[in-house]
C-alpha cells in the first residue's frame, strides 16, 4: 500500500537523500519543523517503510571498484522453485549490487561492480556455476555519467 505523504514529508525525504547523516536540528531547521515534530515524522516514515535504512554513498573508484558491468540473463526456466534458487544464488554474490526481473528479450538484469576484468571473470564463473542459464550477456560501462542519484520526489 502506498504511503500518504504531504509536502513536509517530501521535504524531509529530499533532505535525507542529500545528506542522511545530518543532525536532527539541521534537518528540522531545513524543513521548518520543531525537532520533536521532525523526529515524529521520521519515525512515522520509517514505520510506514518509506525510509528503509540510512546509508552512506561511497565513491567506488576510491575503493578500487573501477568496473561496472550490466549483465543480461535469459533462462528457459520460469518455475517458482527455480526463481527462488536463482534469487538466493545471485543474492549470495556481493558484487551484484542491483538485481531485477525484467520484461522483454531478457529475463533478468544484474548490475555488478568489481575491481577489473579479472575479478569480473571470477564473478561470472560464480554466477554460472550452480544455475543453468540460457544466455548471459555482459555490457561494460565506459563512463558513469550519473550514478547513485536521489529518487525524484516531485
Amino acid at each position: 500500500m502506498k504511503a500518504k505523504l504531504d509536502k513536509i514529508d517530501y521535504r524531509i525525504l529530499e533532505e535525507l537523500q542529500r545528506e542522511s547523516a545530518q543532525s536532527q536540528r539541521s534537518l528540522s531547521d531545513k524543513v521548518g519543523l520543531s525537532q520533536n515534530g521532525c523526529w515524529r515524522r521520521l519515525k512515522a516514515l520509517e514505520e510506514a517503510g518509506v525510509i528503509r535504512n540510512r546509508t552512506v554513498a561511497l565513491d567506488r573508484r576510491q575503493l578500487g571498484a573501477d568496473l561496472v558491468v550490466f549483465v543480461m540473463v535469459k533462462t528457459r526456466h520460469h518455475s517458482g522453485s527455480w526463481l527462488k534458487q536463482f534469487r538466493s544464488h545471485v543474492s549470495s554474490i556481493p558484487e551484484v549490487i542491483d538485481f531485477f526481473r525484467i520484461g522483454g528479450e531478457y529475463d533478468y538484469l544484474l548490475k555488478i561492480i568489481t575491481r577489473d576484468m579479472g575479478s569480473y571473470d571470477e564473478v561470472y564463473k560464480r554466477l554460472i556455476e550452480k544455475i543453468e542459464l540460457e544466455t548471459v550477456t555482459s555490457y561494460f560501462a565506459m563512463e558513469a555519467i550519473e550514478e547513485q542519484r536521489p529518487l525524484p520526489l516531485s
